[in-house]
């Protein structure tokens, strides 16, 4: 299931912090691109080196929220970003949003480096933060009608079965990953399905916290 859209109609602002967030990614790729592996290793979030040195390496928890590690990683993550983003961002405010989006990338890459803290592969990406958006947003607008890629064709599926799904494939993947984890492996890369994990989590319970007893729901 290949999200394409999501039903904005009741939208009230203009998410210029989610326009901000993607062209930010977006530039600091371009960066990447420019300036190579010293660059990456530089600013990645690198378990290993923040285990042993964690003030020297606190920038890179911030940093690594807005590299990613090729086209196809940086074109999924701002996808997610545009159609969930804007109607987080509506009910949370620009600011609160915003603190929201760090606060669930910093859960995301601890929930990592809890699995892995060994490690010296390079942490990149706006996943785990993006995870977070999606974790308010299934709690938020559980019945908000998703356009999904299924097969050939365009189908509108509740929220709450786009994400649910896409949340337990995180689940079963982070636990399997875990698994197979062994001293051997912790320096392979792949996908860090457990900084998806914790993103998804911190911001479903944030967004717990942070939402009213007034709030409206996108209803199909």
């Amino acid at each position: 299931m290949f999200p394409l859209g999501d039903d904005n109609s009741a939208r009230r602002t203009t998410p210029y912090v989610t326009y901000a967030l993607i062209a930010i990614n977006v530039l600091v790729f371009l960066l990447e691109l420019q300036e190579g592996d010293a660059f990456i290793q530089q600013w990645a979030f690198i378990p290993a080196r923040f285990s042993a040195d964690p003030y020297g390496n606190i920038p890179t928890l911030f940093t690594a929220m807005f590299m990613h590690g090729g086209w196809m990683h940086l074109g999924g993550n701002m996808l997610y970003l545009w159609i969930f983003g804007d109607n987080v961002e509506d009910r949370f405010g620009h600011l609160k949003y915003l603190i929201f989006y760090l606060v669930a990338g910093l859960a995301a890459t601890f929930a990592q480096y809890l699995v892995l803290p060994g490690s010296n592969i390079p942490n990149v990406g706006a996943s785990g933060a993006i995870a977070g958006v999606l974790g308010a947003y299934l709690l938020m607008f559980p019945r908000a009608r998703v356009n999904v890629l299924f097969g050939r064709d365009v189908v509108a599926m509740p929220a709450i079965v786009v994400l649910g799904f896409w949340i337990v494939l995180q689940l079963f993947s982070g636990v399997g990953s875990i698994a197979y984890t062994d001293e051997s492996t912790q320096d392979m890369g792949g996908v860090a399905y457990m900084a998806h994990v914790g993103g998804f989590f911190a911001g479903f319970l944030m967004a717990f916290l942070f939402r009213g007893a007034g709030d409206r729901q996108i209803s199909s």
